[in-house]
């Protein structure tokens, strides 16, 4: 018998307040993601992504997707061994890449265990019923080398948070519905030349759908040509469309909002289950290695505490983000919609969190505003948590400092060292950038209305970004460090006012002159950004 060693990183607990409903049914049907170790170091990925950005933009060579899968993809012979062990424990292969250093293995979930030495229970949690996994997996030790990651025994959802307000008449944009995105576009000063013609925006769903129908007739409404949009399947997902209080409001108000703004950029949305770091990861891990349609930017507007995801998924991720910037692909993500708490009043565990991946050094960090005397100031509608009202309040601009990754250099060189008002440590800050999160016309399943949130702020950067990638002929990539190196060249307008404290909850940042946890380095001039790119 094959002598098992736990699998570094891979320790986990259940959700705080969970309760064991019971053993979970070892005839279920399931799969998890393994992810393979790279033919190179992993490290030499992430400093190549900061080495790209430092390159005048003009000399920048990224790499192909087949020089990536070449280059830091898995090796032929750590895939055999994987698919071998798939063989012993009477598991399918259903997908194996190189490129994507991953194999994913299906069949009865009690086989799984038996192959993982998994401790998997089913428990009930606000959240909903979940499958639960505690302690660490293990490996036979032939493996241990080769795999670091592998995910799909803990469902436990990943939360969206779009702020959806209470829907108006179907009369179109203004009279209570709110604005189109072209008005923030134009208040942000993104370049109104660019149309994002030439580039292929990608977003990830997990769950909910889009109609045409609803797509035509809103962007009839706010006299913007139809984008072209697609979707991509993955782990038997796909775009299932129900009511407007669904996962589609998430969809909608992305593709609405960068739609918006780049219209003649495609669309590509990546739609997986939500079930955990498994569907989350092998969404981002096609967006990025699709060699097909190859999204130059990637917006996300799904997320959850850091400290929800273990350390081999951090590390997942964080590949998967150095992967994107070695092709000159941006990550823009939300940073979250309640304040430092990260979490609505109904799944708060009482503790200040930042939002992941917002909070993933390679990532572009979107945080909100509130437009108020015609100023931006911090997004906050001083509501308490109170899980007996509608949305449970406490609406405000996610934002903090990191407790698993480090100041990058981008924020060092900068002068600006954050350090967290929970544990008095540094850490990455979070968010880099912000823009208004209020008062979005959007359309979904025919109800018309205002939306809002931080998930609007993602996808109307990623827009901007499809239009800088225009203007300059050439994909931007990891656009961090340029924001900061010259975020004193007037390529930000200053948010100076407002916190992200959540009122009788939990205390928050303060706004102030220069970053911040609330708005980062401010609200950007998209057209000086454009101007000031080398």
């Amino acid at each position: 018998m094959a002598q098992y060693v736990p699998l570094p990183g891979s320790q986990k607990n259940v959700l705080p307040n969970s309760r064991l409903a019971g053993p979970v049914d070892p005839s279920t049907l399931a799969s998890v993601t393994v992810r393979i170790r790279s033919v190179s170091d992993p490290a030499t990925l992430v400093q190549k992504a900061y080495e790209l950005a430092k390159t005048p933009l003009a000399d920048r060579k990224y790499l192909t997707h087949e020089e990536l899968a070449e280059q830091h993809g898995a090796s032929k012979e750590d895939l055999d061994m994987i698919e071998h062990f798939a063989q012993q424990h009477d598991l399918k292969v259903a997908h194996r890449s190189a490129g994507e250093r991953a194999v994913v293995l299906q069949g009865r979930l009690g086989d799984l265990l038996g192959a993982f030495h998994a401790d998997v229970q089913m428990y009930h949690h606000a959240a909903g019923t979940y499958r639960g996994r505690r302690g660490e997996i293990s490996l036979p030790q032939e493996l241990s080398k080769i795999v670091t990651g592998v995910f799909g025994f803990d469902t436990r959802p990943k939360h969206r948070e779009p702020h959806r307000q209470k829907s108006a008449a179907q009369n179109g944009p203004g009279n209570g519905n709110g604005v189109a995105a072209t008005v923030f576009a134009k208040r942000y000063n993104f370049p109104p030349q660019l149309d994002g013609t030439g580039q292929t925006i990608g977003i990830i769903e997990l769950g909910g759908g889009y109609r045409r129908s609803d797509l035509n007739a809103f962007f009839k409404e706010i006299g913007v040509p139809t984008p072209q949009v697609s979707s991509v399947s993955i782990d038997h997902a796909g775009n299932h469309p129900s009511t407007p209080d669904s996962d589609d409001g998430e969809v909608m108000l992305d593709i609405e909002v960068a739609g918006a703004v780049a219209p003649k950029a495609k669309y590509v949305v990546y739609f997986a289950p939500n079930i955990g770091d498994q569907g989350f990861l092998d969404a981002i891990s096609a967006a990025v290695h699709d060699s097909e349609r190859k999204p130059s930017v990637i917006s996300i507007s799904w997320g959850s505490p850091e400290v929800s995801t273990d350390e081999q998924g951090l590390k997942a991720y964080h590949e998967l983000f150095a992967a994107a910037a070695s092709l000159g692909i941006t990550v823009c993500a939300a940073s979250g919609d309640h304040g430092t708490a990260n979490l609505d009043a109904g799944h708060w565990d009482g503790k200040i969190h930042v939002n992941h991946p917002a909070c993933d050094d390679l990532v572009l960090g979107c945080g909100g505003t509130q437009i108020t005397g015609g100023r931006d100031v911090v997004w906050n509608d001083g509501t308490p948590f109170n899980v007996n009202v509608q949305g449970g309040g406490g609406w405000a601009t996610g934002g903090g400092v990191s407790a698993a990754f480090p100041v990058p250099a981008y924020q060092k060189n900068a002068g600006i060292d954050p350090v967290s008002i929970d544990s008095g440590t540094a850490g990455r800050g979070v968010p880099d950038i912000a823009m208004s999160a209020t008062n979005y016309f959007t359309r979904v399943d025919t109800s018309e209305g205002p939306s809002g949130g931080t998930s609007a702020v993602a996808p109307l950067m990623a827009a901007l970004v499809a239009q800088l990638n225009q203007g300059k002929a050439k994909n931007v990539g990891f656009l961090n460090p340029f924001l900061y190196a010259n975020a004193s060249k007037g390529i930000f307008n200053d948010v100076t006012s407002g916190t992200n404290a959540i009122k009788n909850t939990i205390k928050g940042y303060q706004a102030a002159s220069g970053w911040d946890a609330c708005t980062g380095l401010g609200t950007p001039d998209g057209t000086a950004i454009l101007n000031h790119l080398a």
